[in-house]
């Protein structure tokens, strides 16, 4: 699932890119064993062999991140890797990387960042731990919108216009307006359309 993405996210996820140039993965929200939204830019041909092997459920990163909270570099002698995950992903050119996890378990998120030639220094570690946890924040779970602000954007999204919307709903377009604007707000949507995108991703509408 992939929220919208706005300028601020644009500019975390440059500057993530700059800071792990051999790719990262980042699942934010983790319910039910799901992430609300995904990023990654590993190499496909370690995704493709990631996704063939069924690492998911052995994977240390996953593992240290379900049980921890803050950052851990790969190679720190207690992140634990039984399965010998990270020696492979070596091969594909993840040689040093950190993960990272935050949240409450019940909506967890988790990620990882690799580099190539060199460890991240302590710099890079406070940088890469800043713009996830920014994410984090970012896409966390909305305030609960009222009846009459779903309703409103469940017309909008079906296509209504807002004077229809307002004679369906029987109530003036102002009103109407009113409550669209209010739920914008909630959502901290900046534009309708983001607003509509914010509640189908968090299954709201």
């Amino acid at each position: 699932m992939q929220l919208s993405v706005n300028s601020t996210t644009d500019d975390d996820l440059e500057e993530l890119r700059l800071l792990a140039p051999a790719g990262y993965f980042i699942g934010l929200h983790i319910r039910f064993a799901s992430p609300l939204m995904i990023y990654q830019t590993y190499d496909r041909a370690w995704i493709n062999h990631y996704t063939v092997n069924a690492y998911v459920l052995k994977d240390p990163a996953t593992i240290w991140g379900m049980a921890n909270t803050g950052v851990i570099r790969w190679s720190d002698p207690s992140f634990a890797d039984p399965h010998g995950i990270l020696p492979e992903a070596a091969t594909f050119g993840l040689r040093y990387g950190l993960t990272v996890a935050c949240g409450p378990s019940s909506s967890r998120s988790i990620a990882g960042f690799a580099r190539r030639e060199r460890e991240f220094d302590s710099q890079e570690v406070y940088k890469v731990r800043a713009c996830f946890e920014r994410m984090h924040e970012r896409f966390a779970q909305p305030a609960s919108l009222t009846s009459a602000q779903l309703e409103a954007l469940r017309c909008l999204a079906k296509g209504d216009r807002h004077s229809d919307a307002a004679t369906r709903l029987g109530i003036s377009e102002s009103a109407f307006k009113a409550r669209v604007v209010s739920a914008r707000e909630r959502l901290s949507a900046r534009t309708t359309a983001e607003a509509i995108q914010r509640a189908r991703d968090h299954r709201l509408i």
